[in-house]
């Protein structure tokens, strides 16, 4: 029973301690509301609040469907941070810069470096990508000089249908990275089993949704500030729409 008790109690630490890590990892991505297109935060079903973070968002960017580069900026309207999409980008990006992190024994978050934290279970900079298709590209989606992190779908043209698959290269600093963590839904499924990227930066999943498809690739990369913290947290979405059928 004693040993019963010690399992359970140590089960109990490791869901708490994973819970608090899906709970610091929150992504942004691009989806519509009100027939707009917002940039989101938040992690599953929780859509946080981006108007208070909207000053760390430090990169927007548009492109037409061949990749070259059209006007295109972020503004707030109400509760919501919307793209504006007048020139017609085919592409949307952004990054948010979500400083450094600490988790206390405690298990709770602080916006705080090892520094401050010194008793720290992990300390971390955590930094967010997004990167939305709009529609059908002419060509293979092109690596974006300021996403550090990107998920690129390897064919020009997406899966028309949900459970078809799509071959995805992950990228860090321009090259693919082998051992990035992807998350085929992160809406819906945000504390699924990740999928390893292959030797080559590549993975193959199903599509998951007839309608908004959010995926997420995570890569820590070392530390540049070892006394701040441990480690940085890369996190970039793929967003895009399959269209449902006729009304």
């Amino acid at each position: 029973m004693k040993r019963l008790n010690k399992a359970l109690t140590a089960a109990a630490l490791v869901a708490s301690l994973a819970a608090s890590g899906v709970a610091q990892s929150h992504g942004i991505w691009f989806a519509q509301r009100a027939t707009q297109l917002a940039l989101l935060y938040g992690v599953g079903a929780d859509d946080l609040d981006i108007v208070k973070r909207f000053s760390q968002v430090t990169s927007m960017k548009g492109y037409d469907a061949d990749g070259k580069a059209v006007p295109t900026s972020l503004h707030v309207d109400g509760r919501l941070v919307l793209a504006d999409l007048e020139n017609q980008p085919a592409i949307v990006s952004a990054i948010l810069d979500n400083g450094t992190w600490s988790r206390t024994p405690d298990g709770k978050w602080h916006k705080q470096g090892r520094d401050e934290q010194p008793t720290a279970t992990v300390s971390e900079k955590n930094t967010k990508y997004a990167v939305h298709i709009i529609g059908q590209l002419a060509r293979p989606l092109p690596l974006l000089p300021e996403q550090t992190l990107q998920i690129v779908p390897v064919d020009a043209k997406l899966p028309a249908l949900m459970g078809q698959p799509i071959k995805l290269r992950v990228y860090y600093k321009g090259k693919p990275i082998a051992g990035a963590k992807v998350m085929h839904d992160w809406l819906n499924d945000p504390d699924g089993k990740p999928v390893l990227t292959g030797a080559d930066g590549t993975v193959t999943i199903p599509v998951r949704n007839q309608g908004l498809n959010v995926i997420v690739a995570i890569f820590n990369s070392p530390s540049e500030e070892p006394k701040k913290y441990d480690h940085s947290e890369h996190l970039a979405s793929l967003s895009f729409v399959l269209p449902h059928a006729p009304e």
